[in-house]
């Protein structure tokens, strides 16, 4: 059990009951700072403090104006934009309840949010939006719809519809009921994506908001007028109190997408961005591509400088107390350790000059640390990252903890692990079984308590008392051990186990996060409950795959080339169950688990198929924070894993 001291933040902030009134304090501390620049809309949009808490105030008046009152549900499905923000926060400052999901969700469940929420009132993002929601109107009794765009319908849908404009314009001339404050009021309702069932409505307080906005500098202290990339959908638990934050603290905000990050990271070189690993494995996966399209002679330079800095790293983590594999070292092993730091400091710098300095730059020159959330980091990615100087925090929540309830400190940044708790947060490891406290050390169902944790799930009094015991513990569903410094430390999910016939538990991620450092693999998910062995499902990385069969004068299918480097006209046309492809992905998959720490028998992958179709969002194979939804891939994917162990 563990908890964490309070830490120096704007005490104004400490004195808020409502989440929305920090705009007003910011305005007045930061006024002509740019807060929010949005380069891809047309015309490119530039917002001030000052002009954010004006049009957000206005916003809120033209949501009481048109008859929206204190505690009324509005489902604002929309993604990121400055008008989300100002939909937003004018919602909550008109004392009003927002209810926030995807404009790219599926229909029917844009339906059920809306229904279950008893919103009165649905904000859109545009026509196109609402167009996917006219099926499901009939049976909603709204009193009116917005949009976040400057469009006119042209068809009826039975209530008002008004434009963004509008809505503003009926606040112009209105003065703003303050409602009442009241840390304990609900904020917003977020609803689960989950990976089956319907969604679940988190309750998220004021409160709860307020505690993270400022528990937050412990390990995050940035300056005004900082740059800030925003990636994450700001409609999600991480990405929206990353924003949130530091908007508070003064820093502008830059909106991006996958589409424009690459050239954003060049043209803002931001100071700092909240993100998850699959964007890191992106962007390490860009780098490789680079590194690989160098001369031979180069390559062999480059790999030459990454081994030795990662021997460089791993010393350092033992002499700092920071290595998982030697978490107590004698005397002897620390002199050891600082001794090959000593040595291979002047290599390492060398490499830092000649090739990690240019990763830097590509990624814009000046970050000062990077938050990841929403799953752990590999290992490969953080040995890169450490190596070429990118400070990445790695912490841990879930959208119902507001989310953060871990995170790791630039002074404490214990690679591999989730952090330590953050002020006023209590964490307790407990037998699945009979949810006794274990002993420090030993492994568990991990179990969190808070001023963050949520009021509950809307309208569903039994997946609450579930969640939450009458101790006020949640049950965060993960599996966890901590160290007696309180670094947390996940090994995977407790209802994602995989039980074997011979009765041996094993946690997937680690072992997919091992796997995925191999160039040949994109994705992959392990499976095989039930069975004698491991199996899995792999997305190859087919750029890589190709220039392996080049080398042998060989090719791939012709339906997967696309752009891919052409092959030599003799090639031979390898197929997927080619015995080269198969020994490739075999050798791959022994080097991987076996190089990963803590080794069994039992970890070993005996059969696998590639699959040509990555997990994305687009095919529901991967959550709004690109995680794997493993009911629904095993579920898509069923016959072929039977196949595979048959």
């Amino acid at each position: 059990m563990s908890s964490s001291p309070a830490s120096p933040v704007n005490p104004q902030y400490r004195q808020l009951d409502a989440l929305s009134d920090i705009w007003a304090i910011a305005a007045q501390s930061f006024g002509e700072t740019v807060a929010l620049i949005d380069p891809h809309s047309q015309p490119q949009q530039q917002i001030t403090f000052a002009q954010l808490a004006e049009a957000l105030t206005r916003f809120a008046c033209g949501l009481q104006s048109l008859g929206v009152l204190p505690g009324d549900r509005l489902s604002l499905f929309a993604d990121n934009s400055p008008r989300w923000l100002i939909a937003d926060q004018g919602c909550m400052l008109a004392g009003a309840v927002d209810v926030v999901r995807s404009s790219e969700a599926d229909p029917a469940e844009l339906a059920y949010i809306l229904e279950n929420s008893d919103s009165t009132v649905l904000i859109a993002e545009n026509l196109k939006t609402l167009q996917k929601l006219v099926p499901f109107l009939p049976q909603i009794p709204l009193k009116w719809i917005g949009l976040l765009s400057d469009e006119t319908p042209s068809q009826d849908y039975g209530v008002p519809v008004y434009s963004f404009g509008a809505i503003v314009t009926a606040g112009e001339s209105a003065d703003l009921v303050q409602p009442l404050g009241d840390r304990n009021q609900l904020a917003t309702l977020l609803y689960t994506s989950g990976t089956t069932g319907k969604p679940k409505g988190v309750m998220l307080s004021h409160g709860n908001l307020l505690h993270q906005i400022t528990a937050v500098p412990e390990f995050l202290s940035p300056q005004v007028g900082e740059l800030a990339l925003t990636i994450l959908p700001t409609w999600h638990s991480f990405g929206r109190i990353v924003d949130y934050f530091l908007l508070s603290q003064g820093c502008t905000l830059v909106y991006t997408s996958i589409r424009h990050i690459k050239a954003d990271l060049k043209d803002y070189r931001p100071h700092y961005m909240a993100s998850v690993p699959r964007l890191w494995e992106s962007l390490y996966e860009g780098i490789q591509k680079q590194f690989r399209s160098q001369p031979a002679s180069k390559q062999r330079l480059v790999n030459l400088f990454f081994r030795l800095s990662e021997r460089y790293i791993v010393a350092r983590r033992i002499r700092q107390g920071l290595s998982l594999d030697l978490l107590s070292p004698s005397p002897l092993q620390t002199l050891g350790a600082t001794v090959q730091q000593i040595t291979l400091a002047p290599l390492h710098a060398l490499g830092d000059k000649i090739v990690y300095g240019k990763v830097r730059e590509a990624l814009g020159g000046r970050f000062k640390l990077s938050l990841s959330g929403g799953g752990a980091l590999a290992q490969h990615l953080e040995n890169f990252f450490e190596i070429v100087g990118i400070e990445l925090l790695v912490g841990y929540g879930l959208t119902e903890t507001s989310p953060v309830l871990t995170a790791r400190r630039p002074e404490r940044n214990f690679r591999r692990s989730a952090g330590i708790p953050i002020a006023q947060t209590e964490l307790n490891i407990v037998d699945p079984q009979t949810r006794q406290t274990l002993k420090l050390g030993e492994k568990g169902l991990v179990l969190a308590r808070g001023p963050q944790v949520m009021q509950g799930y809307y309208h569903n009094p039994e997946a609450t008392a579930k969640a939450i015991d009458p101790e006020g513990w949640f049950d965060t569903g993960d599996l966890g051990w901590m160290t007696p410094h309180q670094d947390l430390f996940l090994t995977g999910r407790a209802k994602d186990t995989i039980v074997l016939s011979n009765g041996e538990n094993i946690e997937p991620e680690p072992l997919e996060n091992a796997c995925a450092r191999s160039i040949y693999i994109d994705q992959i998910m392990v499976v095989g409950q039930d069975q004698r062995s491991l199996g899995a499902l792999i997305v190859p990385n087919l750029e890589a795959l190709q220039q392996w069969a080049i080398a042998r004068n060989a090719t791939l299918p012709a339906a997967a080339l696309g752009d891919l480097p052409p092959a030599p006209a003799a090639a031979t046309v390898l197929n997927w169950d080619s015995p080269d492809i198969t020994e490739l992905y075999r050798q791959e998959l022994i080097r991987e688990v076996k190089n990963r720490p803590g080794f069994r028998p039992d970890d070993r992958i005996g059969v696998f198929t590639l699959i040509l179709d990555p997990f994305s969002m687009e095919n529901g194979l991967l959550t709004q924070t690109l995680k794997v939804k493993r009911a629904v891939v095993l579920e898509r994917y069923r016959d072929m894993i039977n196949g595979m162990f048959a």
